[in-house]
């Protein structure tokens, strides 16, 4: 039981990392008008991406999160390239993925389940 509720907390810290992520990512290229909505778009369809691309494979995540980052962020006028915008899209769904991971590992071995 105290390890399903920890993987619920670390899904919940997941998506505070990718809508972190976004938002900096957002700030950073220029954007000021409801940063904070459009980081949570944002997250959102990214967090599903990934979500869906663990279903198929945990690489899955890694193709699926970076394209929904990608498709989202056209909608929202940033001026940056279609390529850029997916390494950008990687970057924060390999850091977010990663130090999500580290930590569930972490979590999972203080509890003495891995």
């Amino acid at each position: 039981m105290i390890t399903l509720i920890g993987g619920l907390v670390f899904v919940v810290a997941l998506f505070a990392l990718l809508w972190f992520f976004c938002r900096k990512f957002l700030e950073h290229h220029g954007v000021t008008d409801n940063v904070q909505d459009r980081a949570t778009v944002l997250a959102t369809w990214t967090f599903a991406g990934i979500s869906v691309g663990l279903l198929f494979a945990v690489v899955g995540a890694f193709v699926l999160g970076p394209w929904a980052f990608y498709r989202t962020l056209r909608g929202h006028g940033v001026d940056i390239s279609d390529g850029a915008a997916i390494w950008w899209g990687f970057g924060i769904v390999a850091a977010a993925l990663g130090i999500t991971a580290v930590g569930f590992f972490g979590f999972l071995m203080a509890v003495g389940a891995y």
